[in-house]
């Protein structure tokens, strides 16, 4: 089943006489810059319709991905046919570099499966069609090539083409053409993502992973019966969350509108309105700043669970991940910066006071009050940045001294209720609330809580959350009346999960920055 390769000695070196297409590309870099590399790939696209060439036509038939045509050839192979499958067609873009040998050439074409090498021969092809593949085709180029499949004499499935078509011309190079590696500087890939996939199949395979983990997460919920909703990006009162709105005006209702900073209060009313498991995967805005794991552009899955409270949710996240690391990963185990973990259940369950007494060696119950927080913070010579009030301070403990201890998977459980304005108290314990959040690797990967159903105490914290904003904490909950309204039809006890899912893809993918798990991230605007 080897089709012949080129006519040449047997000791004839196997490095091309020309790099082929593209070599026109080199010399207009090296001359003039990219304006006349530009020009150059302009003037070839000119001239394949001056052949009457379309260099853009409308559509393509193709009969087969790239994989499917050399497994369908393999599996000819194995029943010992002594011919290829014949008149395959494949689309894609010509990757790699052009060998060219006499009159024969090898290129590679990719396609969302993945690459296939092509054989092209002027005394098949025919000379006019070789020729104008020598002169106006190049790297980058997307193409159809039709012909028939074979193994090489080293032993490359191929294509030996026939025909090849020009589906779209590339009029400029990948960047590693004319800037250098550009493909390595993260700048470029993250501003140019499509550069980055097309140079780099690992980027490729990490949003493909990351496609697989939301269709995961979806089915892990749908199968234990809860219903995928959407409710509204655009909210007249933002709420479900400690953050800042990004605001926008409304022109047809003539008001201010705030993207969501969360879909909780939203999918409450959904729990009031007798929907009993529900969940949303979808953006959230919250207008801060940008570090590793935070991006003010968000991805989150909120869940909510009628009858159920956080010990029922504790179990159900763990089941989840662990779930979601074994349909995409195969395994629990994961590796983070060189340490091993596993995300198996059951999970570290870790108090808050009890963390932060272990991290810091103070009570927080023994220094309620602002000022008296701040005594014991500059008494144990700690690093702390000022805060509005006793919450924020609290916060700032566990974000500067226990979030980064928890390197096991482990829920932070039982936070005070100053710092959860839509959280139930425990009942034992009011001071506290039954809340926890779940730690991997030292990274926080959602939040949730027993939700507060009680319409005169949700009163009293929003309130509260007033009071703390007076006090200079532009954060604090707004108060949401309709809400309150809401839960005085009656709500149900209730459970509340949000996970963030691009920080559950960072986990699963072993990246270390949420950026890298962000096909479009915002950046900085360059000069």
């Amino acid at each position: 089943m080897n089709d012949p390769e080129p006519d040449r000695p047997d000791n004839a070196p196997s490095a091309p006489e020309s790099m082929g297409p593209g070599d026109s590309d080199q010399s207009a870099s090296e001359e003039g810059g990219l304006a006349q590399l530009i020009a150059s790939r302009e003037a070839k696209a000119e001239r394949l319709r001056d052949a009457g060439l379309d260099p853009y036509p409308p559509r393509a038939q193709r009969t087969h991905m790239a994989a499917e045509a050399v497994a369908a050839f393999e599996q000819l192979e194995q029943e010992g046919a002594d011919e290829g499958p014949h008149g395959v067609v494949l689309a894609g873009r010509i990757v790699g570099g052009v060998r060219l040998m006499g009159g024969s050439a090898f290129v590679h074409l990719r396609d969302g499966s993945g690459q296939v090498q092509l054989h092209l021969r002027k005394n098949r092809m025919g000379p006019e069609a070789f020729a104008l593949f020598k002169s106006d085709f190049d790297s980058g180029d997307i193409v159809c090539a039709k012909g028939s499949m074979f193994r090489t004499r080293k032993g490359e499935v191929s294509l030996a083409v026939d025909e090849l078509t020009m589906l779209a011309k590339s009029l400029l190079p990948s960047g590693a053409k004319w800037e250098g590696d550009r493909l390595q500087d993260v700048e470029t890939r993250f501003r140019k993502r499509y550069l980055d996939l097309l140079e780099n199949i690992e980027t490729q395979q990490r949003f493909v992973k990351r496609t697989a983990i939301v269709r995961a997460m979806r089915t892990f919920l749908d199968d234990r019966g809860f219903l995928e909703v959407e409710t509204p990006v655009l909210q007249p009162i933002y709420g479900g969350g400690a953050a800042k709105p990004f605001t926008t005006y409304y022109n047809a209702l003539e008001r201010e509108m705030y993207l969501r900073i969360a879909d909780e209060l939203y999918l409450k009313r959904l729990i009031v309105g007798g929907f009993e498991r529900v969940y949303e995967i979808g953006k959230d805005f919250r207008n801060e700043g940008i570090d590793r794991t935070h991006l003010p552009e968000f991805t989150q899955m909120e869940c909510y669970w009628a009858y159920a409270d956080y010990l029922d949710m504790m179990a159900l996240t763990e089941e989840m991940v662990a779930h979601i690391a074994m349909q995409v990963n195969g395994t629990t185990a994961i590796e983070i910066d060189g340490e091993a973990l596993d995300l198996a259940p059951p999970w570290h369950r870790l108090a808050v006071r009890e963390a932060i007494l272990e991290n810091t060696g103070i009570d927080i119950d023994e220094h309620v009050g602002l000022d008296a927080l701040r005594r014991a913070i500059a008494d144990a010579h700690l690093e702390a940045d000022p805060q509005p009030t006793w919450a924020k301070t609290v916060d700032e403990l566990i974000s500067e001294h226990v979030e980064g201890q928890l390197r096991e998977p482990t829920f932070l459980v039982d936070y005070p209720v100053e710092l959860s304005p839509l959280a139930k108290r425990k009942p034992d314990l009011p001071s506290y609330v039954e809340r926890f959040e779940p730690f991997v690797a030292g990274i926080e990967l959602g939040n949730a809580f027993t939700e507060l159903n009680d319409p005169a105490d949700q009163r009293e914290r929003f309130a509260e959350m007033a009071r703390q904003r007076t006090a200079g904490d532009d954060e604090a909950h707004p108060i949401d009346e309709d809400f309150i309204e809401a839960l005085m039809h009656g709500m149900p006890p209730t459970a509340g999960l949000g996970i963030g899912v691009d920080r559950l893809v960072m986990l699963l993918t072993g990246e270390g920055n949420i950026r890298e798990v962000v096909l479009f991230p915002q950046l900085r605007p360059v000069d």
